[in-house]
């Protein structure tokens, strides 16, 4: 047992060296978070951009650069735009079942609680340290930003009642916690240790793959099953090995069969 884990260890770490790099990001909608300097607009980008993160890659690349060119301005933009002049700047927007008003009302509760917090990390970080617990966090987090829209925006930010994964949040404290050669980071408020795995249907598949779960729902219990078995291999970085995981299957230089070919062994703790 001891074996097959050092060499899933080693594993994991060439595919880390290898992949985990700016020439294999694209396409994902984290490319678009390089371009903002400041970190209140690049959490905002982060917010826009994994809040869109459903579908296929391409779609959501349209989508987020759509609502950038509208919005220019993250920072001021949220703050000084109202929610009808918002409504008005994307009334075409359209992304599957996201529309216009909705990704406005994501804005407009963005900017609010800017405007109460000083920025999304600072409200974050106040949830954290009354909680004490990621999961907790992530739910009242989701909630806030849900009850500051004002209208609903379900199919950007789950019911914190639903039992979600949470995977499009995950992402972006991903992208903004973590800082190595792909994630760019900004946050200062938390180290990556606490960061939950983004689960989604893929994720959960390279899980099974592994060995890190059993389960055959993706829901929060599955993602920190699978957080906890990377964290054997990174204990203070859990989600090291997202990037370079999920380039499989998303690049068209990468299917999943040659992932595959990679991990044969299952590796059980």
């Amino acid at each position: 047992m001891k074996n097959k884990a050092k060499k899933l260890g080693f594993l994991l770490e060439y595919l880390y060296e290898k992949y985990n790099r700016r020439e294999y990001v694209h396409p994902d909608p984290l490319e678009f978070l390089y371009d903002y300097k400041d970190i209140c607009d690049r959490e905002i980008i982060g917010l826009i951009a994994s809040s869109l993160a459903y579908g296929k890659v391409d779609m959501i690349l349209r989508s987020v650069e759509t609502v950038l060119t509208a919005i220019e301005k993250p920072k001021t933009f949220v703050i000084e735009t109202d929610f009808k002049e918002m409504k008005k700047k994307l009334r075409k927007f359209k992304h599957r079942f996201t529309g216009g008003e909705e990704i406005a009302g994501l804005l407009s509760s963005a900017g609010r609680i800017i405007k109460k917090y000083g920025s999304l990390e600072k409200c974050f970080f106040e949830i954290f340290i009354s909680t004490n617990s990621m999961q907790d966090s992530l739910k009242l987090f989701a909630e806030r930003i849900r009850k500051n829209a004002p209208v609903t925006i379900s199919t950007l930010i789950p019911d914190p009642a639903g039992g979600s994964a949470f995977k499009r949040l995950n992402l972006m404290l991903r992208w903004v916690i973590r800082k190595d050669d792909v994630d760019p980071g900004g946050w200062s408020c938390l180290s990556p240790k606490f960061l939950i795995i983004p689960c989604d249907v893929h994720m959960h598949r390279i899980g099974l793959l592994l060995g890190f779960t059993g389960r055959k729902q993706v829901g929060m219990k599955t993602a920190v099953e699978i957080t906890e078995s990377f964290r054997k291999f990174a204990p203070d970085d859990p989600c090291k090995y997202d990037f370079c995981l999920t380039r499989f299957g998303i690049r068209d230089d990468m299917g999943l069969k040659e992932m595959e070919k990679l991990l044969p062994m299952k590796v059980f703790f």
